[in-house]
């Protein structure tokens, strides 16, 4: 049976904060985990009438593994392919930094006004392990450095929990307004 929307952990779920683990060969379970890392994402975006499912990280489906799923296409939510970059390490931050609004499918209705460099470099190996190389600016290099650090155990929280004025919550409209950052703090969603 497909992973669900009900397979993501949430903070603060403690396995949200563990290192994952290098994958060493790209087996039939590797391939299993893959496919549930879409199927779960794409059945979130399917009950989130204003989001898009951009990108998941396996430890966020509580597999611990070096594997990230990226969308291909973040303007249509009709193209439901994915990018997948195994054992995926930046090599290079460029650019200037840049603060942009982040959310999480493992943190509930937070949003943030995240600073990340605007192009990196990234390697990784694809689905079939061979080695890739990428380079990315914008938002696709956002979305790569939130996911790489969900490998390290690092929340998009953490670059901001001490900014206030930082956290943000989406409306039923699909607005984003500010959230008060007690509230914020009472969710659980910062390190103990």
């Amino acid at each position: 049976m497909p992973a669900t929307k009900d397979n993501i952990i949430t903070l603060p779920d403690k396995q949200l904060r563990q290192r994952s683990q290098k994958v060493n060969v790209v087996t039939d379970e590797v391939r299993q985990v893959i496919a549930d890392m879409k199927a779960a994402t794409l059945d979130w975006e399917a009950h989130r009438p204003h989001e898009l499912g951009v990108a998941l990280a396996a430890v966020q489906i509580n597999k611990p593994l070096k594997i990230i799923v990226v969308r291909n296409d973040f303007e249509d939510k009709n193209d439901k392919s994915f990018h997948v970059f195994i054992n995926p390490n930046i090599t290079k931050f460029e650019g200037p930094m840049e603060d942009d609004y982040e959310g999480c499918l493992s943190v509930t209705d937070v949003y943030g006004k995240v600073p990340r460099y605007s192009k990196i470099r990234m390697r990784a190996l694809n689905e079939n392990g061979e080695p890739i190389r990428v380079r990315a600016e914008g938002f696709l290099a956002r979305i790569i450095q939130h996911e790489v650090d969900h490998t390290a155990g690092v929340m998009f929280v953490d670059h901001i929990e001490n900014n206030p004025e930082a956290f943000y919550k989406l409306t039923d409209e699909g607005k984003l307004e500010k959230l008060d950052y007690e509230q914020v703090r009472s969710t659980g969603v910062f390190r103990d």
